[in-house]
C-alpha cells in the first residue's frame, strides 16, 4: 500500500508531503499506479524547487519521499498551487485504485514549542 500524506501547518497552509510504501498494483518496475503517483510527486518537487524557487528539505529513497518547505514560502501562490495540484491528482488516483493508494491530510505538529514548522 502506498500512503501519501499532505500536511498543513497550524495556519492550515500546505507544509509538506510524505509518501511511504509501494502501491503493489503490478510487478516491481512495471507498477503503473506507483509510477503515476511517483511522477506527480516528483513533478511537484521539481515545480517547488525550480519554478517556485523553494529550498526544500528532501528525503528520497525507494518507498519513501518526504518534501518539507519553510513557513516563509507557504503563502506563495505558486507553492500553494503546486501542492494543491499534487494533492488533487494523487486523490484521483487513490479514488480509482483504493486497494493500492491511500491519501491523508493532517496537521503538522510544530517541531519545537512556539515554533511554526
Amino acid at each position: 500500500m502506498l500512503d501519501v500524506t499532505f500536511y498543513r501547518d497550524g495556519r492550515k497552509r500546505p507544509s509538506s508531503i510524505v509518501a511511504l510504501g509501494h502501491a503493489r498494483s503490478g510487478t516491481f518496475g512495471k507498477d503503473v499506479v506507483c509510477s503515476a503517483v511517483s511522477a506527480i510527486l516528483l513533478a511537484a518537487r521539481l515545480g517547488l524547487e525550480e519554478y517556485a524557487g523553494v529550498d526544500l528539505q528532501v528525503t528520497q529513497r525507494s518507498g519513501e519521499l518526504r518534501l518539507h518547505w519553510p513557513p516563509a514560502v507557504r503563502d506563495d501562490a505558486a507553492v500553494r498551487a503546486i501542492a494543491a495540484t499534487a494533492e488533487l491528482s494523487v486523490r484521483r488516483i487513490a479514488r480509482d485504485h483504493p486497494a493500492h493508494v491511500r491519501v491523508h491530510r493532517r496537521l503538522q505538529r510544530p517541531r519545537r514549542p512556539g515554533v511554526e514548522s
